[in-house]
């Protein structure tokens, strides 16, 4: 215990150790990789070609080096607004924290940034305003004002008076829309100012150029010339640069160094309106927001006028800027080596320290381990000698477990073998009493069907042996050459009589006129006999079977096709499983034949296989491999003489069809016409060898009817009503306890005993039968006698109960002979006059109306059947349950009126003394 624990002990801390520098190597590596993005901005520019938006972007990557956690994501739309909005959807999808948007048009993009919104994306806008005041923050200058110093500006370079041209950008663009209406605002009290021809340059130089120099020599008295920003500027600037006309002055709006700043020291235009990218501000206030800062929603930035009185400070202070922004990039570079190198050589100390310290403890655990690892070594070596003691006790007890099968197995073959001796000992004596009983109509019927099912037994028996040989190997087949389309047929003419009986069209179908197959006859007749026994027990009447032979290669194929009932997938797919018994309970075998089918097919080499659907038809086939390059030498033998295959042939005839056949002797017919019998009984049995079986035995007694499914049962029952039903539990259709449940449950035949004869044996399917109100559960095998004595009892019991109720009845209606009509007629009847005797609104008229009769009718069939009239009838049915309840029930008088339907105690009592000559109450005390 001490050293498993020591064990424990040093496996933990070799693992602990482990893991320590595996974690070390790992931090190690980490350090010097940037962390995780803690947010995603999505950054959508309208445009990217001119210099003022490549200056925003570079603003907003200068203040985004200083947060490395952030991750960008930029996209640009080349000036098209429908490429925007798909732009900005592909961003939301990719689950964006935030978006900046730099709108190409406002009301293209207006839904998308709406869509965004609603999303609870937060949304900056930039430059350009939209259509929608669904945004979080916009930064950007304003452009009505820069619009309104440029027209300021204009006044005091034109001293009031002159003319102008204006060049904007996009038309729906709203810094385009905002810089004219504050232009014009600045000029509209100055009269003598007059704008005389505006272009759409589309804040495009060349587009502004081309534009331009089209007008340009309609206006050569032109004064002043303002463009929205200074690419559009410097694009008039080309234009007068390659003309003869004077240039005018020349204003534009933006004012970058590398662009508008450079222009105006270069003398090409005169001033331009400073208009600030605000790609830093954007990035500041985005981050406000994704940390939950407080904010300011429109943040305008500051411009002034640039023009060659202060170009020269403000390209200085910008140049000045872009130096310090490299310097601190350089710098912010420098820090992150200097980091990395620190954590580097911190990380070296931690594993030096870590290292040391898991040295010291495994090398004491290991001093400790070596020590304690010889008692141990003891005990393992102890341990193993025991198990190798238990693995030899295994090996032995397995030994005799596996004699003890075969002892068993043994035995049951043995056993097998000698079921055949009697079976064959009561075999030949019985064909003798049937020979000698033809003319015996009973006597034949019963041996005809001992013989039947001892031919059944000695089937099973032959095939459980057959099987086992297999199993172990011992069956080999002696193979003779034979012509297989004679071989089958004769096969088939044994079955030709059943399909005459049956109306089944069975033919052999083959374009060879021979075909010979070397092959075990003994074995081959017993697959085929199989298969057509099958296709026989599963193929309705006036159905077909067909046997197709012919050959492909090298391989003879016999194919038996029929349309019975066929078979699911899930069967077809076990058909071949030994002890299948398949889906059809009532059509059940011994799930031996296809199996051994099959293992007699494999010796021969072949193969068997199946396609069936379900209500549709069955198709087996075989293959056969012709010539006898499958067989071994000793798998031959010499060709069998003809006699003793038709001995084999016979053999099998008699063994496989006698389930088929229904043979019956000949009933002799008598003078004496039948006498009628006072009770009839409806045998309900889908197996016709057990159902001809009780209506033999029960016929000398009583009326039988027959049914061998459920619909053909509740037919039988309705239309006849019969005394007693004997019913199967398993039968095709409805089943027993369905039936039961219906007969009980319908006014027509509830009264009707019910007794149900299965082989379900467990205690709770009979509960179950009696839960259905059966009136008696017996199981097979039974005895005839129990049976017999069963229904003469229900049927006497039924009989005393319904004299309580009919004793009032006239007595030539007992003794009297009644038919068939007649007798459903008066159980009808009475049937619904007991269901309803304690309403007293019973009157003839509800009995006419519930029996579709006319008043005149019925009481013409009650007079002639009962001798009675309806309404006597009717009142000596309540007196006689009336006299009943006085002497078996505890209910009081009045209490007895109402259930007999008597609508008071004081007439129930008059009528029922001057029927009786007693009161009820001197009734009861008698």
């Amino acid at each position: 215990m001490k050293r498993s624990f020591t064990n424990c002990l040093s496996l933990r801390l070799l693992r602990l150790f482990i893991a320590g520098m595996l974690l070390l190597f790992l931090f190690c590596a980490c350090t010097g990789q940037k962390k995780e993005a803690a947010y995603t901005i999505g950054f959508s520019q309208c445009v990217e070609s001119d210099a003022w938006r490549k200056t925003m972007l570079e603003g907003m990557k200068r203040e985004l080096t200083f947060h490395p956690n952030i991750n960008f994501i930029y996209r640009q739309a080349d000036g098209n607004s429908q490429k925007q909005v798909s732009q900005v959807k592909e961003l939301l999808q990719k689950k964006i924290d935030l978006l900046i948007i730099s709108p190409n048009e406002a009301d293209p993009l207006t839904p998308v940034v709406e869509e965004a919104f609603s999303k609870g994306i937060p949304v900056i806008v930039v430059d350009r305003k939209i259509s929608t005041p669904l945004y979080t923050a916009y930064v950007g200058g304003d452009n009505y004002a820069i619009g309104k110093m440029a027209g300021e500006y204009a006044l005091h370079w034109l001293n009031g008076k002159g003319k102008i041209i204006e060049i904007t950008g996009l038309p729906k663009s709203s810094p385009a829309m905002e810089r004219h209406k504050g232009f014009t605002d600045a000029l509209k009290n100055y009269p003598a100012i007059q704008i005389i021809h505006q272009v759409n340059g589309e804040w495009l130089n060349q587009t502004a150029k081309k534009e331009f120099a089209a007008i340009a020599p309609q206006y050569p008295d032109v004064n002043l010339v303002f463009a929205h920003n200074d690419m559009m500027a410097h694009g008039v600037y080309e234009v007068y640069k390659n003309s003869s006309h004077p240039q005018p002055a020349i204003i534009g709006v933006d004012g970058l160094p590398n662009a508008g700043m450079q222009f105006i020291a270069g003398k090409e235009i005169t001033a331009t309106m400073l208009y600030p990218t605000g790609g830093e501000e954007a990035i500041r206030i985005a981050l406000k927001v994704l940390n939950k800062q407080d904010y300011v929603k429109e943040n305008l930035l500051q411009t002034t006028v640039i023009d060659s009185t202060n170009v020269r400070i403000m390209e200085l202070q910008a140049a000045k800027a872009i130096s310090q922004q490299q310097q601190i990039e350089r710098q912010l570079g420098m820090l992150k080596e200097q980091q990395r190198i620190y954590n580097n050589q911190r990380t070296f100390v931690y594993i030096l320290v870590t290292s040391l310290v898991l040295s010291l403890l495994l090398g004491s655990l290991a001093f400790y381990s070596l020590r304690e690892n010889r008692k141990i070594n003891s005990k393992l070596h102890r341990k193993n000698q025991e198990i190798l003691e238990h693995q030899a006790q295994l090996v032995e007890m397995s030994a005799k477990a596996k004699a003890a099968n075969e002892a068993k197995v043994n035995f049951f073959t043995n056993i097998s073998h000698e079921f055949r001796t009697p079976l064959t000992l009561i075999l030949g004596p019985l064909e003798e009493l049937l020979g000698s009983t033809r003319n015996q109509y009973n006597l034949s019927q019963t041996l005809t069907l001992i013989q039947k099912n001892v031919l059944r037994l000695l089937r099973l028996v032959n095939q459980l042996i057959d099987f086992r040989k297999i199993e172990v190997d011992k069956m080999r087949i002696k193979a003779s050459e034979n012509d297989l389309i004679i071989f089958v047929a004769d096969i088939i003419q044994s079955y030709k009589s059943i399909a005459q009986k049956r109306n089944i069209d069975l033919r052999l179908i083959t374009k060879e006129r021979q075909l010979p197959v070397w092959m075990d006859v003994n074995m081959l007749d017993k697959v085929i006999f199989n298969l057509l026994s099958n296709a026989f027990k599963f193929t309705k009447d006036n159905g077909y079977i067909h046997i197709y032979i012919s050959r492909n290669d090298n391989n003879a194929i016999i194919r038996i096709e029929d349309n019975g009932v066929g078979m699911g997938a899930d069967a077809v797919a076990h058909a071949f499983d030994v002890f299948y018994q398949g889906e059809y309970e009532n059509y059940k075998g011994s799930g031996l034949g296809l199996a051994l089918s099959k293992e007699l097919i494999t010796l021969h080499k072949g193969t068997i296989t199946v396609l069936s659907e379900k209500w549709k038809g069955t198709c087996f086939e075989i293959n056969l491999p012709l010539g006898t390059a499958h067989l071994l030498p000793n798998e031959m033998a010499p060709e069998q003489q003809q006699e003793t295959k038709q001995a084999v042939l016979y053999e099998h005839e008699k063994i496989f069809t006698a389930d088929l056949k229904n043979e019956t002797v000949e009933k002799p017919e008598t003078s004496v016409a039948p006498s009628e019998k006072e009770y009839s009984i409806l045998v309900i049995e889908d197996n016709a060898d057990l159902r001809q079986f009780l209506v033999n035995k029960l016929n000398t007694q009583y009326e039988i009817l027959e049914a061998d499914n459920g619909q053909t049962a509740l037919q039988q029952a309705f239309d006849v009503i019969p005394d007693l039903i004997i019913c199967d539990v398993v039968i095709p259709g409805k089943d027993g306890m369905a039936l039961t449940s219906i007969f009980k449950n319908d006014f027509r035949t509830s009264h009707i005993p019910v007794v149900l004869l299965t082989a379900k044996t467990a205690i709770e399917q009979q509960i179950e039968g009696m839960k259905n109100m059966a009136d008696a559960y017996i199981t097979k095998p039974f005895n005839i006698t129990f049976l017999l004595q069963t229904i003469q009892s229900l049927l006497g019991n039924r009989a005393r109960l319904k004299e309580h109720f009919t004793s009032g009845v006239p007595t030539g209606l007992k003794t009297q002979t009644i038919g068939k009509p007649d007798r459903k007629f008066i159980n009808d009847f009475s049937a619904l006059v007991e269901s309803n005797l304690s309403n007293e609104e019973l009157t003839v008229e509800v009995i006419c109306k519930q029996m579709g009769m006319s008043r005149v009718q019925l009481y013409r069939k009650v007079k002639a059947l009962m001798n009675s009239n309806v309404n006597d009838y009717i009142l000596n049915t309540r007196l006689q349950k009336a006299k009943y309840l006085l002497k078996n029930e505890p209910y009081s008088i009045g209490e007895i009126a109402s259930k007999t339907g008597f609508s008071s105690s004081a007439y129930f009592s008059s009528v029922f003394k001057t029927k009786t000559g007693l009161s009820p109450k001197e009734y009861r005390e008698k």
